[in-house]
Order: structure tokens, then C-alpha cells, then sequence
């Protein structure tokens, strides 16, 4: 073989061998990139634990007696569809709790959630009877003039208390409150507005 010959030949083998090093160095760059992704991935999303949400949804009273003006008083009852919205990527377990419903700051009744388990990106509902009553509310309320007004404002508050686990192994305790305003129509037995916070 003549040496041009043999230059040329190892010429060729250079340029594979380099063309070769820059396949694997690509490969190995976009693995490491990929990793990374995905390590960031995992860190910012599936590791962000959120506080579910916890809420009372609309319902229809099915039972209400209200008084006058002058001797205000209710009593009512519904079913109240309780909601516990996960937006975690693990279930959230949580414990038994109370939820109050309150006029003007005084509890008028109460209702127990029952300790369950509200799978990852889910929303658990639960529905309750509640009965309410005005007994309790002192004579300087202003329950009078809502009766007069066709709407009884009450408030629902809860605290919910559990824990998130992703993976089997990564626990986290959140809490979630419920704070609720509804107006009740006392013409049409429906709640007329709610907003939570």
C-alpha cells in the first residue's frame, strides 16, 4: 500500500472514530437533559403538596318553619353535599371533624365528618343531614329583619386535618379550613348565594 493510500485509509478511521464520539456525546447530553427534566419534573409537581380544598356545595332546604318579625326563629333541614377537592398526586387521608353552621357568630347546629380518604386528583363528597335551629341566638339578633328581608344568612366553618402521601413514602400533614356564606331564601327553600373562602 502505497503512503497516500494508507493517509487516506487513516484519514477515513479518524473521521468514523470522531463521528462516533459525537453520536455517544449527543446521546449522553440528551440522557443527562432528560434526567434533569424529569428530576425537576418530579421536584416541582408531583412533590408540591397543596392543602385540599374544602367546601359545601348548593343544596335545596327540604324542610323550613320560620316565625314573624316581631318573635323571629327558624328551623330547617337539608342534606348538605360536603366536598373535599384533592389536587395532590397522592390521597389524602384525613381524620373525623365537625362542621359548624352559625348565625350572626352563634353556632345554630352542627354536623360529623366522618375520618376517609380522598384519592389523588379526585374530589370525595359526602352528603349530611343537618338540622338547624335559632334557639340558641339571643333576642338582640338580626334575624328579625332578615325574616322581613326573605334571605337568613348563615356561615358553615370547618377544619380538616390529614395527610398526603406520594409514593408511598413521602407524608405530609396539611389542613384545610371551610369557611362558607350562604343566603337562604325562605321563599323558595334554595339557597339564593354561596361563597367560600
Amino acid at each position: 500500500m502505497s503512503k497516500p493510500d494508507h493517509e487516506s485509509l487513516s484519514y477515513v478511521d479518524e473521521e468514523a472514530k470522531r463521528k462516533k464520539r459525537m453520536k455517544w456525546t449527543i446521546g449522553i447530553t440528551a440522557f443527562v437533559i432528560f434526567q434533569v427534566v424529569q428530576a425537576l419534573f418530579f421536584v416541582l409537581v408531583i412533590m408540591k403538596f397543596k392543602s385540599p380544598k374544602f367546601r359545601v356545595g348548593k343544596f335545596d332546604v327540604q324542610t323550613l318553619s320560620i316565625g314573624t318579625q316581631a318573635s323571629p326563629s327558624f328551623n330547617m333541614s337539608f342534606v348538605a353535599p360536603i366536598r373535599i377537592k384533592n389536587t395532590n398526586w397522592g390521597p389524602f387521608k384525613y381524620d373525623a371533624t365537625a362542621v359548624n353552621f352559625t348565625h350572626g357568630g352563634v353556632q345554630v347546629g352542627q354536623v360529623m365528618i366522618p375520618k376517609g380518604k380522598a384519592n389523588f386528583k379526585s374530589t370525595k363528597k359526602i352528603d349530611v343531614n343537618v338540622n338547624l335551629s335559632s334557639n340558641a341566638l339571643p333576642s338582640s339578633s338580626n334575624l328579625g329583619s332578615e325574616l322581613s328581608s326573605g334571605l337568613i344568612t348563615l356561615n358553615s366553618q370547618g377544619e380538616l386535618k390529614g395527610k398526603v402521601t406520594v409514593m408511598f413514602m413521602f407524608k405530609k400533614t396539611k389542613t384545610s379550613q371551610m369557611n362558607c356564606t350562604m343566603a337562604i331564601s325562605t321563599a323558595t327553600n334554595a339557597v339564593q348565594s354561596l361563597s367560600c373562602k
